[in-house]
C-alpha cells in the first residue's frame, strides 16, 4: 500500500491508515488496554512493517472501526466531496490500485465534458492467500495468537 499511496499522491489522493486494533493478540501484542500502549503497538506496525502514510488511531473502544464495518482489513476510498466510492472488506493491493485508476478516469471524462451518472457495483474480488507468510507474521504477535486463530478456524 506504501506503493500505492507514492504513485498517487502526485494525483492528489491522500491515503492514511487508522489503527484499530490488534486482531490477533498475543504475548508480544496484547489486547489494548490504554491508549499508551496503543501508540506503541501503532509504531512497532509502522517500524516493522515500513508504515509510510500517517497513522492516525481510532480510541480504545473502537468507534471509528465500528462504524465502517469492523472488519480487520478494510479499505475504504472516498472522493472529495466524501462520499465512499469503494468499500473493501479486505485490503489488497491490486483491487485498490485497479479502483484508483478507474476513479481518476472517470475525473479525466468529467473534465473532456462527458455526462457521468453514478450506480452502485458489487463484485468478488481476489487476493492472493500466502498461509505460511499469514502464520509467520501472527506467531510475531506470540503463540496465544496463533493457537486462538488455529482453534477458532479449525486448523
Amino acid at each position: 500500500m506504501n506503493k500505492i499511496a507514492d504513485d498517487f499522491s502526485s494525483e492528489n489522493i491522500g491515503s492514511f491508515f487508522i489503527y484499530t486494533n490488534e486482531a490477533h493478540p498475543g504475548e508480544n501484542y496484547p489486547h489494548l488496554t490504554s491508549i499508551g500502549q496503543k501508540v506503541t503497538h501503532a509504531k512497532a506496525l509502522r517500524d516493522i512493517l515500513g508504515v509510510k502514510r500517517p497513522i492516525l488511531l481510532d480510541v480504545l473502544d473502537g468507534p471509528c472501526h465500528r462504524y465502517f464495518g469492523s472488519m480487520p482489513n478494510m479499505t475504504w476510498i472516498f472522493n472529495r466531496s466524501g462520499i465512499p466510492v469503494y468499500k473493501s472488506d479486505w485490503t489488497d493491493a491490486n483491487s485498490v490500485r485497479n479502483s484508483l485508476e478507474y476513479l481518476l478516469d472517470v475525473v479525466k471524462r468529467r473534465k473532456a465534458g462527458v455526462r457521468l451518472a453514478p450506480f452502485t457495483v458489487e463484485r468478488l474480488d481476489y487476493r492472493e492467500s500466502d498461509r505460511v507468510a499469514f502464520y509467520k507474521r501472527l506467531a510475531e504477535n506470540g503463540p496465544k495468537a496463533v493457537e486462538e486463530f488455529r482453534k477458532a478456524f479449525g486448523e
